[in-house]
Protein backbone atom coordinates (compact mmCIF):
# COMPACT_ATOMS: atom_id res chain seq x y z
CA UNK A 1 0.00 0.00 0.00
CA UNK A 2 1.33 3.42 -0.93
CA UNK A 3 1.58 5.96 1.89
CA UNK A 4 2.29 9.66 1.74
CA UNK A 5 5.96 10.59 2.23
CA UNK A 6 7.15 11.52 5.70
CA UNK A 7 7.82 15.10 4.62
CA UNK A 8 4.08 15.90 4.85
CA UNK A 9 3.38 14.07 8.12
CA UNK A 10 3.27 17.31 10.11
CA UNK A 11 0.62 18.90 7.87
CA UNK A 12 -3.03 19.06 8.98
CA UNK A 13 -5.11 15.88 8.38
CA UNK A 14 -7.32 17.62 5.81
CA UNK A 15 -4.27 18.70 3.81
CA UNK A 16 -2.80 15.19 3.90
CA UNK A 17 -6.13 13.81 2.68
CA UNK A 18 -6.12 16.22 -0.27
CA UNK A 19 -2.53 15.34 -1.11
CA UNK A 20 -3.42 11.65 -0.94
CA UNK A 21 -6.25 12.17 -3.42
CA UNK A 22 -3.95 14.23 -5.66
CA UNK A 23 -1.61 11.34 -6.42
CA UNK A 24 -4.52 8.95 -6.93
CA UNK A 25 -6.07 11.37 -9.43
CA UNK A 26 -2.69 11.59 -11.12
CA UNK A 27 -2.63 7.89 -12.03
CA UNK A 28 -5.39 7.88 -14.70
CA UNK A 29 -4.55 11.47 -15.65
CA UNK A 30 -0.93 10.58 -16.32
CA UNK A 31 -1.92 7.55 -18.40
CA UNK A 32 -3.95 9.90 -20.58
CA UNK A 33 -1.20 12.53 -20.73
CA UNK A 34 1.60 10.08 -21.51
CA UNK A 35 -0.31 8.43 -24.36
CA UNK A 36 -1.50 11.76 -25.76
CA UNK A 37 1.91 13.37 -25.52
CA UNK A 38 3.85 10.51 -27.07
CA UNK A 39 1.39 9.14 -29.62
CA UNK A 40 -0.46 12.17 -31.02
CA UNK A 41 2.28 12.86 -33.58
CA UNK A 42 2.53 9.18 -34.61
CA UNK A 43 -1.25 9.32 -35.08
CA UNK A 44 -0.88 12.38 -37.30
CA UNK A 45 1.84 10.63 -39.31
CA UNK A 46 -0.53 7.66 -39.74
CA UNK A 47 -3.10 10.09 -41.13
CA UNK A 48 -0.50 11.31 -43.64
CA UNK A 49 0.78 14.54 -42.05
CA UNK A 50 3.78 16.30 -43.61
CA UNK A 51 6.55 17.85 -41.45
CA UNK A 52 4.89 21.27 -41.79
CA UNK A 53 1.50 19.83 -40.79
CA UNK A 54 3.12 18.20 -37.77
CA UNK A 55 4.43 21.64 -36.86
CA UNK A 56 0.92 23.07 -37.16
CA UNK A 57 -0.50 20.28 -35.01
CA UNK A 58 1.84 21.37 -32.24
CA UNK A 59 1.77 25.12 -32.91
CA UNK A 60 -1.91 25.99 -33.37
CA UNK A 61 -3.27 24.24 -30.24
CA UNK A 62 -0.51 25.76 -28.15
CA UNK A 63 -1.12 29.23 -29.56
CA UNK A 64 -4.85 29.13 -28.80
CA UNK A 65 -4.21 27.36 -25.52
CA UNK A 66 -1.82 30.11 -24.54
CA UNK A 67 -4.32 32.80 -25.53
CA UNK A 68 -6.84 31.16 -23.22
CA UNK A 69 -4.46 31.87 -20.33
CA UNK A 70 -5.28 35.56 -20.67
CA UNK A 71 -8.71 34.83 -19.21
CA UNK A 72 -7.73 31.98 -16.87
CA UNK A 73 -8.35 33.97 -13.70
CA UNK A 74 -11.73 35.21 -14.95
CA UNK A 75 -12.84 31.73 -16.07
CA UNK A 76 -11.97 30.21 -12.68
CA UNK A 77 -13.98 32.94 -10.94
CA UNK A 78 -16.94 32.29 -13.25
CA UNK A 79 -16.84 28.59 -12.36
CA UNK A 80 -17.12 29.49 -8.69
CA UNK A 81 -14.11 27.54 -7.48
CA UNK A 82 -10.93 25.92 -8.76
CA UNK A 83 -12.19 22.40 -8.06
CA UNK A 84 -15.44 22.93 -9.97
CA UNK A 85 -13.43 24.21 -12.88
CA UNK A 86 -11.06 21.22 -12.71
CA UNK A 87 -14.00 18.82 -12.99
CA UNK A 88 -15.43 20.70 -15.99
CA UNK A 89 -12.10 21.05 -17.78
CA UNK A 90 -11.04 17.44 -17.26
CA UNK A 91 -14.40 16.19 -18.52
CA UNK A 92 -14.14 18.30 -21.69
CA UNK A 93 -10.66 16.90 -22.28
CA UNK A 94 -11.89 13.34 -22.02
CA UNK A 95 -14.89 13.86 -24.28
CA UNK A 96 -12.88 15.40 -27.15
CA UNK A 97 -10.56 12.37 -27.33
CA UNK A 98 -13.24 9.98 -28.60
CA UNK A 99 -14.02 11.72 -31.92
CA UNK A 100 -10.30 12.37 -32.34
CA UNK A 101 -9.64 8.63 -32.42
CA UNK A 102 -12.52 8.05 -34.86
CA UNK A 103 -10.66 10.07 -37.51
CA UNK A 104 -8.58 6.96 -38.13
CA UNK A 105 -11.43 5.24 -39.98
CA UNK A 106 -12.22 7.60 -42.82
CA UNK A 107 -9.97 9.59 -45.13
CA UNK A 108 -11.43 12.90 -46.29
CA UNK A 109 -10.15 16.30 -47.30
CA UNK A 110 -9.40 18.37 -44.25
CA UNK A 111 -9.04 15.41 -41.89
CA UNK A 112 -5.83 16.83 -40.43
CA UNK A 113 -7.60 20.14 -39.93
CA UNK A 114 -10.26 18.39 -37.87
CA UNK A 115 -7.53 16.66 -35.85
CA UNK A 116 -5.98 20.06 -35.14
CA UNK A 117 -9.40 21.40 -34.11
CA UNK A 118 -9.87 18.63 -31.53
CA UNK A 119 -6.28 19.15 -30.38
CA UNK A 120 -7.12 22.83 -29.81
CA UNK A 121 -10.07 21.90 -27.58
CA UNK A 122 -7.85 19.48 -25.69
CA UNK A 123 -5.03 22.00 -25.27
CA UNK A 124 -7.22 24.92 -24.20
CA UNK A 125 -8.93 22.83 -21.52
CA UNK A 126 -5.56 21.34 -20.47
CA UNK A 127 -3.93 24.75 -20.08
CA UNK A 128 -6.79 26.22 -18.09
CA UNK A 129 -7.10 23.21 -15.79
CA UNK A 130 -3.32 23.10 -15.39
CA UNK A 131 -3.28 26.68 -14.16
CA UNK A 132 -6.06 26.02 -11.64
CA UNK A 133 -4.45 22.76 -10.47
CA UNK A 134 -1.02 24.32 -10.03
CA UNK A 135 -2.45 27.22 -8.06
CA UNK A 136 -4.39 24.92 -5.75
CA UNK A 137 -1.55 22.44 -5.15
CA UNK A 138 0.89 25.23 -4.34
CA UNK A 139 -1.42 26.38 -1.53
CA UNK A 140 -1.68 22.89 -0.07
CA UNK A 141 2.12 22.67 0.27
CA UNK A 142 4.58 24.92 2.13
CA UNK A 143 7.48 25.95 -0.11
CA UNK A 144 10.08 23.91 1.79
CA UNK A 145 8.12 20.69 1.12
CA UNK A 146 7.09 21.20 -2.51
CA UNK A 147 10.20 19.80 -4.19
CA UNK A 148 10.19 16.55 -2.23
CA UNK A 149 6.45 15.96 -2.39
CA UNK A 150 6.14 16.75 -6.10
CA UNK A 151 9.17 14.57 -6.80
CA UNK A 152 7.54 11.73 -4.82
CA UNK A 153 4.18 12.20 -6.54
CA UNK A 154 5.87 12.31 -9.91
CA UNK A 155 7.42 8.90 -9.35
CA UNK A 156 4.08 7.38 -8.38
CA UNK A 157 1.94 8.80 -11.17
CA UNK A 158 4.75 8.29 -13.64
CA UNK A 159 4.47 4.55 -13.10
CA UNK A 160 1.01 4.80 -14.59
CA UNK A 161 2.39 6.86 -17.47
CA UNK A 162 4.93 4.18 -18.29
CA UNK A 163 2.21 1.53 -18.15
CA UNK A 164 0.15 3.62 -20.55
CA UNK A 165 3.06 4.06 -22.94
CA UNK A 166 3.88 0.34 -22.89
CA UNK A 167 0.24 -0.59 -23.45
CA UNK A 168 -0.03 1.88 -26.33
CA UNK A 169 3.16 0.68 -27.96
CA UNK A 170 2.24 -2.98 -27.70
CA UNK A 171 -1.30 -2.28 -28.91
CA UNK A 172 -0.12 -0.42 -32.01
CA UNK A 173 2.62 -2.96 -32.69
CA UNK A 174 0.04 -5.75 -32.64
CA UNK A 175 -2.61 -3.71 -34.48
CA UNK A 176 -0.22 -3.04 -37.35
CA UNK A 177 -0.65 -6.67 -38.34
CA UNK A 178 -4.44 -6.25 -38.50
CA UNK A 179 -5.63 -2.62 -38.52
CA UNK A 180 -3.76 0.42 -37.23
CA UNK A 181 -6.99 2.41 -37.52
CA UNK A 182 -8.66 0.19 -34.93
CA UNK A 183 -5.52 0.32 -32.80
CA UNK A 184 -5.55 4.12 -32.63
CA UNK A 185 -9.34 4.26 -32.11
CA UNK A 186 -9.17 1.86 -29.16
CA UNK A 187 -6.22 3.76 -27.73
CA UNK A 188 -7.98 7.13 -27.81
CA UNK A 189 -11.15 5.62 -26.34
CA UNK A 190 -9.13 4.15 -23.50
CA UNK A 191 -7.41 7.42 -22.57
CA UNK A 192 -10.75 9.27 -22.78
CA UNK A 193 -12.09 6.92 -20.11
CA UNK A 194 -8.96 7.54 -18.01
CA UNK A 195 -9.49 11.29 -18.08
CA UNK A 196 -13.16 11.03 -17.13
CA UNK A 197 -12.15 8.77 -14.25
CA UNK A 198 -9.52 11.25 -13.06
CA UNK A 199 -12.13 14.04 -13.05
CA UNK A 200 -14.11 12.13 -10.44
CA UNK A 201 -11.26 12.46 -7.93
CA UNK A 202 -11.45 16.25 -7.95
CA UNK A 203 -14.97 16.04 -6.46
CA UNK A 204 -13.49 14.49 -3.32
CA UNK A 205 -10.91 17.22 -2.66
CA UNK A 206 -11.35 20.32 -0.51
CA UNK A 207 -11.29 23.65 -2.28
CA UNK A 208 -9.45 26.61 -0.84
CA UNK A 209 -10.96 30.09 -1.17
CA UNK A 210 -9.30 32.42 -3.64
CA UNK A 211 -8.62 35.99 -2.67
CA UNK A 212 -9.44 38.60 -5.32
CA UNK A 213 -8.32 42.16 -4.70
CA UNK A 214 -8.24 45.02 -7.19
CA UNK A 215 -4.57 45.67 -6.45
CA UNK A 216 -3.75 42.08 -7.48
CA UNK A 217 -5.28 42.51 -10.94
CA UNK A 218 -2.97 43.64 -13.73
CA UNK A 219 -2.92 43.32 -17.50
CA UNK A 220 -0.46 41.34 -19.59
CA UNK A 221 1.04 44.57 -20.93
CA UNK A 222 1.66 45.73 -17.36
CA UNK A 223 3.19 42.34 -16.63
CA UNK A 224 5.69 42.63 -19.53
CA UNK A 225 6.53 46.26 -18.78
CA UNK A 226 7.99 45.14 -15.47
CA UNK A 227 10.80 43.19 -17.16
CA UNK A 228 13.55 45.35 -15.67
CA UNK A 229 12.13 45.17 -12.13
CA UNK A 230 10.38 41.80 -11.96
CA UNK A 231 12.40 38.69 -11.23
CA UNK A 232 9.46 36.54 -12.30
CA UNK A 233 9.13 38.22 -15.71
CA UNK A 234 12.85 37.67 -16.36
CA UNK A 235 12.47 34.01 -15.40
CA UNK A 236 9.43 33.68 -17.71
CA UNK A 237 11.31 35.11 -20.69
CA UNK A 238 14.23 32.77 -20.06
CA UNK A 239 12.00 29.67 -20.00
CA UNK A 240 10.12 30.96 -23.08
CA UNK A 241 13.38 31.37 -24.99
CA UNK A 242 14.49 27.83 -24.15
CA UNK A 243 11.04 26.62 -25.16
CA UNK A 244 11.18 28.39 -28.52
CA UNK A 245 14.58 26.92 -29.34
CA UNK A 246 13.47 23.46 -28.25
CA UNK A 247 10.15 23.43 -30.08
CA UNK A 248 11.83 24.14 -33.39
CA UNK A 249 13.09 20.58 -33.27
CA UNK A 250 10.94 18.72 -30.73
CA UNK A 251 7.98 17.69 -32.95
CA UNK A 252 10.36 16.22 -35.53
CA UNK A 253 12.24 13.71 -33.38
CA UNK A 254 9.23 11.41 -33.74
CA UNK A 255 9.21 11.68 -37.53
CA UNK A 256 12.96 11.15 -37.59
CA UNK A 257 12.60 7.91 -35.65
CA UNK A 258 9.56 6.51 -37.47
CA UNK A 259 10.24 7.75 -41.00
CA UNK A 260 13.97 8.36 -41.45
CA UNK A 261 15.31 5.68 -39.12
CA UNK A 262 12.38 3.30 -39.73
CA UNK A 263 11.88 2.45 -36.06
CA UNK A 264 8.97 0.13 -35.31
CA UNK A 265 6.32 1.23 -32.79
CA UNK A 266 7.96 -1.18 -30.34
CA UNK A 267 11.35 0.50 -30.78
CA UNK A 268 9.75 3.94 -30.55
CA UNK A 269 8.00 2.95 -27.33
CA UNK A 270 11.24 1.59 -25.86
CA UNK A 271 13.15 4.79 -26.61
CA UNK A 272 10.44 6.98 -25.10
CA UNK A 273 10.12 4.85 -21.98
CA UNK A 274 13.76 5.61 -21.25
CA UNK A 275 12.79 9.25 -20.87
CA UNK A 276 10.30 8.42 -18.15
CA UNK A 277 12.60 5.94 -16.40
CA UNK A 278 15.24 8.68 -16.25
CA UNK A 279 12.67 10.91 -14.60
CA UNK A 280 11.97 8.18 -12.06
CA UNK A 281 15.58 7.97 -11.04
CA UNK A 282 16.31 11.67 -11.16
CA UNK A 283 13.25 13.30 -9.58
CA UNK A 284 14.34 12.48 -6.00
CA UNK A 285 17.79 13.92 -6.80
CA UNK A 286 16.42 17.08 -8.42
CA UNK A 287 13.76 17.54 -5.72
CA UNK A 288 16.29 17.27 -2.91
CA UNK A 289 18.68 19.61 -4.67
CA UNK A 290 15.92 22.16 -5.27
CA UNK A 291 14.85 22.12 -1.63
CA UNK A 292 18.46 22.56 -0.49
CA UNK A 293 20.08 24.99 -2.92
CA UNK A 294 17.03 26.62 -4.51
CA UNK A 295 15.06 26.12 -7.70
CA UNK A 296 16.89 28.83 -9.66
CA UNK A 297 20.25 27.10 -9.17
CA UNK A 298 18.86 23.74 -10.25
CA UNK A 299 17.09 25.30 -13.24
CA UNK A 300 20.25 27.01 -14.46
CA UNK A 301 22.34 23.88 -13.97
CA UNK A 302 19.92 21.71 -15.95
CA UNK A 303 19.61 24.33 -18.69
CA UNK A 304 23.37 24.26 -19.23
CA UNK A 305 23.04 20.62 -20.30
CA UNK A 306 20.00 21.11 -22.56
CA UNK A 307 21.91 22.29 -25.69
CA UNK A 308 23.86 19.02 -25.76
CA UNK A 309 20.74 16.89 -26.31
CA UNK A 310 20.06 17.61 -30.01
CA UNK A 311 23.81 17.44 -30.70
CA UNK A 312 23.80 13.85 -29.46
CA UNK A 313 21.12 13.03 -32.05
CA UNK A 314 23.50 14.09 -34.82
CA UNK A 315 26.15 11.54 -33.93
CA UNK A 316 24.35 8.28 -34.71
CA UNK A 317 21.03 6.76 -35.70
CA UNK A 318 21.72 3.48 -33.92
CA UNK A 319 18.70 2.32 -31.93
CA UNK A 320 20.60 1.39 -28.77
CA UNK A 321 22.58 4.62 -28.86
CA UNK A 322 19.41 6.70 -29.14
CA UNK A 323 17.83 4.79 -26.26
CA UNK A 324 20.75 5.96 -24.14
CA UNK A 325 20.38 9.51 -25.48
CA UNK A 326 16.70 9.52 -24.52
CA UNK A 327 17.65 8.43 -21.01
CA UNK A 328 20.07 11.35 -20.72
CA UNK A 329 17.44 13.68 -22.17
CA UNK A 330 14.83 12.57 -19.63
CA UNK A 331 17.28 13.08 -16.76
CA UNK A 332 18.09 16.64 -17.81
CA UNK A 333 14.53 17.71 -18.62
CA UNK A 334 13.23 16.28 -15.34
CA UNK A 335 15.40 18.76 -13.45
CA UNK A 336 14.46 21.67 -15.69
CA UNK A 337 10.72 20.97 -15.50
CA UNK A 338 10.61 20.32 -11.76
CA UNK A 339 12.67 23.39 -10.89
CA UNK A 340 10.79 25.71 -13.26
CA UNK A 341 7.40 24.59 -11.90
CA UNK A 342 8.49 25.04 -8.29
CA UNK A 343 10.09 28.42 -9.05
CA UNK A 344 6.72 29.73 -10.26
CA UNK A 345 5.12 28.79 -6.95
CA UNK A 346 7.98 30.29 -4.94
CA UNK A 347 8.13 33.57 -6.83
CA UNK A 348 4.44 34.54 -6.84
CA UNK A 349 2.20 35.24 -3.84
CA UNK A 350 -0.95 33.05 -3.67
CA UNK A 351 -3.36 35.91 -4.41
CA UNK A 352 -1.63 36.59 -7.74
CA UNK A 353 -0.77 33.01 -8.62
CA UNK A 354 -3.61 32.16 -11.03
CA UNK A 355 -3.05 35.35 -13.02
CA UNK A 356 0.75 34.99 -13.08
CA UNK A 357 0.48 31.31 -13.98
CA UNK A 358 -1.85 32.32 -16.80
CA UNK A 359 0.59 34.89 -18.17
CA UNK A 360 3.50 32.48 -17.74
CA UNK A 361 1.67 29.76 -19.66
CA UNK A 362 0.67 32.32 -22.28
CA UNK A 363 4.31 33.19 -22.91
CA UNK A 364 5.30 29.53 -23.04
CA UNK A 365 2.45 28.81 -25.46
CA UNK A 366 3.52 31.63 -27.78
CA UNK A 367 7.06 30.27 -27.70
CA UNK A 368 5.79 26.79 -28.58
CA UNK A 369 3.74 28.20 -31.47
CA UNK A 370 6.57 30.24 -32.94
CA UNK A 371 9.10 27.46 -32.48
CA UNK A 372 6.90 24.74 -33.97
CA UNK A 373 5.80 26.82 -36.98
CA UNK A 374 9.33 27.98 -37.80
CA UNK A 375 10.67 24.47 -37.24
CA UNK A 376 8.00 22.96 -39.50
CA UNK A 377 8.95 25.40 -42.27
CA UNK A 378 12.70 24.97 -41.83
CA UNK A 379 12.40 21.16 -41.76
CA UNK A 380 11.35 21.32 -45.41
CA UNK A 381 13.74 24.06 -46.57
CA UNK A 382 17.05 23.79 -44.70
CA UNK A 383 20.02 22.17 -46.47
CA UNK A 384 20.51 18.56 -45.47
CA UNK A 385 23.40 17.20 -43.43
CA UNK A 386 24.08 13.47 -43.54
CA UNK A 387 21.11 13.13 -45.87
CA UNK A 388 18.43 14.70 -43.66
CA UNK A 389 17.20 18.31 -43.30
CA UNK A 390 15.90 17.47 -39.84
CA UNK A 391 19.45 16.94 -38.59
CA UNK A 392 20.30 20.50 -39.67
CA UNK A 393 17.28 21.66 -37.69
CA UNK A 394 18.54 19.78 -34.63
CA UNK A 395 21.90 21.58 -34.89
CA UNK A 396 20.17 24.97 -35.19
CA UNK A 397 18.03 24.19 -32.15
CA UNK A 398 21.14 23.36 -30.12
CA UNK A 399 22.73 26.68 -31.01
CA UNK A 400 19.65 28.67 -30.01
CA UNK A 401 19.37 26.81 -26.71
CA UNK A 402 22.97 27.73 -25.94
CA UNK A 403 22.30 31.38 -26.82
CA UNK A 404 19.35 31.45 -24.41
CA UNK A 405 21.63 30.29 -21.62
CA UNK A 406 24.36 32.79 -22.43
CA UNK A 407 22.11 35.85 -22.62
CA UNK A 408 19.18 35.22 -20.25
CA UNK A 409 19.99 32.65 -17.55
CA UNK A 410 21.82 35.22 -15.41
CA UNK A 411 18.96 37.73 -15.39
CA UNK A 412 16.84 36.16 -12.62
CA UNK A 413 17.73 35.13 -9.08
CA UNK A 414 16.67 32.69 -6.39
CA UNK A 415 13.72 33.85 -4.25
CA UNK A 416 14.03 31.44 -1.33
CA UNK A 417 15.75 32.95 1.67
CA UNK A 418 17.10 29.76 3.24
CA UNK A 419 19.26 27.86 0.78
CA UNK A 420 22.68 26.26 1.05
CA UNK A 421 25.67 28.11 -0.35
CA UNK A 422 27.05 25.77 -3.01
CA UNK A 423 29.33 26.77 -5.86
CA UNK A 424 28.10 26.30 -9.42
CA UNK A 425 30.95 23.85 -10.07
CA UNK A 426 30.06 21.69 -7.05
CA UNK A 427 26.38 21.71 -8.00
CA UNK A 428 27.12 20.78 -11.62
CA UNK A 429 29.27 17.82 -10.66
CA UNK A 430 26.82 16.76 -7.95
CA UNK A 431 24.16 16.44 -10.64
CA UNK A 432 26.55 14.21 -12.57
CA UNK A 433 27.07 12.13 -9.41
CA UNK A 434 30.70 13.11 -8.85
CA UNK A 435 30.68 15.42 -5.84
CA UNK A 436 28.44 15.63 -2.77
CA UNK A 437 26.41 18.60 -1.69
CA UNK A 438 26.93 18.98 2.04
CA UNK A 439 23.76 18.35 4.00
CA UNK A 440 22.74 19.58 7.42
CA UNK A 441 24.48 17.72 10.20
CA UNK A 442 21.35 15.72 10.92
CA UNK A 443 21.18 14.47 7.35
CA UNK A 444 23.45 12.41 5.09
CA UNK A 445 26.07 14.52 3.33
CA UNK A 446 25.38 13.03 -0.07
CA UNK A 447 22.21 12.89 -2.09
CA UNK A 448 21.08 9.49 -3.17
CA UNK A 449 19.52 7.66 -6.05
CA UNK A 450 17.04 4.99 -4.98
CA UNK A 451 18.06 1.40 -5.66
CA UNK A 452 14.59 0.41 -6.76
CA UNK A 453 12.02 2.81 -8.08
CA UNK A 454 8.85 2.71 -10.07
CA UNK A 455 8.65 4.44 -13.47
CA UNK A 456 7.67 8.09 -13.09
CA UNK A 457 7.67 11.68 -14.16
CA UNK A 458 5.84 14.94 -13.47
CA UNK A 459 6.12 14.40 -17.08
CA UNK A 460 9.79 13.95 -17.59
CA UNK A 461 9.83 14.83 -21.23
CA UNK A 462 12.54 13.92 -23.65
CA UNK A 463 13.21 15.15 -27.10
CA UNK A 464 11.19 12.57 -28.93
CA UNK A 465 7.73 12.58 -27.49
CA UNK A 466 6.27 15.24 -25.29
CA UNK A 467 6.22 18.64 -26.85
CA UNK A 468 4.65 20.49 -23.93
CA UNK A 469 7.20 23.09 -23.24
CA UNK A 470 10.07 20.90 -22.72
CA UNK A 471 10.88 18.40 -25.40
Amino acid sequence: MIRLPAVVNDLPPSTRRNLDISWREGIPANVMLAVMDYYLIPFALFLGASPFEVGLLVAVPHLLGSLSQMVASRVVRMAGSRLKFLVIGATIQGLCLVPMGMLAFRAFEGRLGVLILFAVVFRVSANLTGTAWGSLMSEYLPEEKRGRFIGWRSRIVGAAGVAGMVTAGLLLYAAKQVSLAWGFAILFGFIAACRIWSASFFRRMDDLPMEFRPEHQFTFVEFIRRFRQSNFVKFTLFVASITFATQMAAPHFVGHMLNNLQFSYLQFMTAEIMVVVAGLISFPLWGNLADRVGNARVLKTASLLIPAIPVLWLLSGNFYYLVAVEFVSGFIWAGFNLASANFVYDAVMPAKRVRCLGYYNFMIGIAVFLGAVSGGFLAEHLPAIWGHRILTLFALSAGLRLASNLFLSGKFREVRVRTQAVSSTDLFFRVLGIRPVAGRQSEPATLWLPKAVSPAGVRSQGEGGNVEASA
